[in-house]
Formats: structure tokens, sequence, C-alpha cells
């Protein structure tokens, strides 16, 4: 039987089957497959082999650990972070762990240079963009941003050969608010348009399965903000170009204990009513998954003992972070930067641990 090149419904149930003592709700059935709730991020970290040789390490111990959702970028530590996802995997398939069994998420959009930062930008843009005929300076938004359909062509071709793939299981538009410093709404509607037609075709050519939008600020302020996302137009104009099948499944926004919005804010309208981001997402077909679970470490320390208390009172302050968000209904994945074995090791023994109880949650937003 010919190996597969991507995640399958198949390939992440016979990894969830690997874990017998994952407590009930670490694995979740999203879009067809089954994915754990901690993911790995891959976006912290300096660019020199020591970092290098610390993340192929701990991604390889993620998924020896329960754990099948692994996120990272282009720009990423200069591209460096999605070659050692490679490494990684190809560690983990000399220890029998399939291509089937692992998704696999990157983003395009920002510049991403090469192992390190160039001493000139412009001329690295020159070179490597517009001299190959991929983009012009003036599709550069704000210096660092592009989203033409030959850029994240290039974005996907230079993905899958960082990280020996055929298939990318979800690839993001990265931060797309970005253009809107340096455009109208209607225009950007028309690049989404134009981006989505060029990642519907990676579909359909197998170099994607699915994609999405991970932001920042986009779907957390309110519709009046200049950077604001509308998750349904954003559906709509999917529809537009791939129909009911179409690709836009996914989502990636920061949600944690410091930053609420997502489940609070209500600031989404569906079908004439208003949802919070989550509840929205829900109700459109889309999953979510939460970067910042612990801020870049900011909230791995001095969590309130009421909070810890209601959320089960997991060992450590990270832990109760990432607890929280994995909890939060309409939450698939709560992604978390782990750059070294050790970080690994503590975190995922929530695993073995339940998400609290929706009802148990709920108490974590009851005034006093």
């Amino acid at each position: 039987m010919k190996p597969e090149k991507q995640a399958t419904a198949d390939g992440t149930k016979k990894y969830a089957e690997r874990f017998p003592n994952a407590a009930d709700g670490h694995f979740r059935a999203v879009q067809g497959l089954t994915l754990s709730s901690i993911g790995i991020g891959t976006y912290l970290g300096n660019w020199d082999a020591a970092t290098d040789a610390n993340y192929v390490e701990a991604i390889t111990k993620f998924v020896r650990q329960g754990g099948n959702v692994i996120d990272t970028a282009a720009n990423y530590r200069f591209q460096r972070s999605e070659r050692n996802i490679g490494k990684a995997l190809q560690n983990l398939s000399e220890k029998g762990f399939g291509r089937e069994e692992i998704f696999i998420s990157t983003k395009g959009g920002y510049l991403p240079f090469d192992n390190e930062p160039p001493s000139d930008v412009r001329g690295y843009f020159q070179k490597e963009f517009v001299d190959k005929g991929i983009a012009t300076f003036d599709d550069l938004v704000g210096g660092s941003h592009c989203m033409t359909p030959a850029y994240l062509q290039s974005q996907i071709d230079q993905s899958l050969g960082n990280m020996a793939l055929e298939t990318i299981d979800l690839f993001y538009i990265h931060n797309p608010e970005s253009q809107l410093g340096g455009t109208d709404k209607y225009t950007f509607e028309a690049r989404l348009a134009k981006a989505f037609e060029k990642l519907e075709e990676n579909r359909i050519s197998g170099k994607i399965k699915f994609y999405g939008a991970a932001t920042w600020n986009g779907f957390r302020v309110a519709p009046d903000n200049a950077g604001y996302h509308s998750l349904e137009r954003m559906v709509g104009i999917a529809k537009q170009i791939g129909g009911e099948n179409h690709g836009f499944r996914f989502i990636q926004l920061p949600f944690n204990l410091a930053m609420p919005e997502a489940y609070l804010l209500r600031n989404q309208a569906v079908s004439g009513k208003v949802f919070a981001p989550f509840e929205a997402a829900r109700e459109l077909g889309v999953s979510v998954m939460c970067s910042a679970s612990i801020l870049q470490g900011k909230l791995a320390h001095s969590v309130p003992l009421h909070i810890r208390e209601i959320l089960g009172s997991p060992v450590t302050d990270a832990m109760t972070s990432i607890q929280f968000v994995r909890s939060t209904p309409n939450v698939t994945t709560a992604l978390v930067g782990m750059s070294r074995a050790a970080h690994v090791e503590e975190n995922m023994k929530l695993a073995e641990i339940a998400p609290v109880a929706e009802e148990q949650f709920a108490e974590l937003f009851v005034q006093a």
C-alpha cells in the first residue's frame, strides 16, 4: 500500500488509539480527523543550531506523548522551524509514526527570509521575489506582508520543501489584517478572493488539504475597528470560490487567561444573529485553533488560586493556562510553544487529565 501524504481519518484515529490512557476530551473529532487538544507551536527561539536541535527533540517527544497537531509558519525563525519539523517527522517515521497520523499547519504572508535576517531586506525581496517574477514592491504591504496568488504559491511550495512533505494539512494566510492598514475593505476582499482561488487550486492539486486565516487582532476587535474581520464574509467568499465543499475550515487566533475576547466579545454576525468568535465559527462549520495559550510564557507564573481550583488544580501555572484554553467550548486545540523536551514533558501530562466540564468552566466568568 502506498504511504499516505497527509493526515487522514483512519490515520489520526489510529494515532489516538496509541494512547489508551488519554483522558476523555483530549482527542477531538474535527473536520473528519481526530486531533489532540494540545498542539506544539514553533514560533520563538534563536536562529542557531542548538535551538534547531532542541526543537527537533521537542517535536519528536511531543508526538510520542500524545500530541498530533504541529503548528508553524514560513517566517518562524526564518524557515528554520519548518525545517526542524521536517527532521522530526523523519525521526518519527523511523519510530513507526506514519504521516497520516500527524496534522501539520503552516502559514504564509510575511517575508520568510532564509536561516537568518538579511542585512538588506529590500535587496532580499528584489532577488527572491521581484527578479523571479513572483511579486512586486507594490504587492508588499507595510514592507513585510504579501498575499498575492503567486506569492502564496511560492510559500506553499517552499514550505513543502522545507518539511519534505507532499501535502500540507492546513495552510493559513498569516495575519491578513496586516493588509487592512494599506487598503480599503473592498480591495481587501477582492485580494482575499484571489488568494482563496489559488488555495482552492492547491487543494485540487493535492498540495494542501485545508486552508484558513491565522490572525492576531482580526477576529477579536469591534466591527468598527479598521483591522476587523467578518468570519461570515470570509466563509462566504470561500463558498463563492469553492462551493459548499470549500477548504476554508480553520481559523487561528490568540486566546488565553489574559485575552478572553474570542469567548466573550459578541462581535461576529452570522445569519442576522450576533455571536462571539468561537460561537460564530461553530455556526459556520469552522474549527478553531488557539495561539498564545500561555502568552509566550507570561502566563506560566502567578495564576490566581481560585482559577486553578476551578480548572481542576493542575500542577503548574503553565498547565493551568493550557487547561483553560483546551476546556473552552468550541476550541479544538490549544497551541503551546514548546522548544524544549522538558516543556513537552510537563505540559503533555495534561493528555491524561480531562478538560473541565462546560458548566464548571463557566464559573470563571461569574461575577462575584
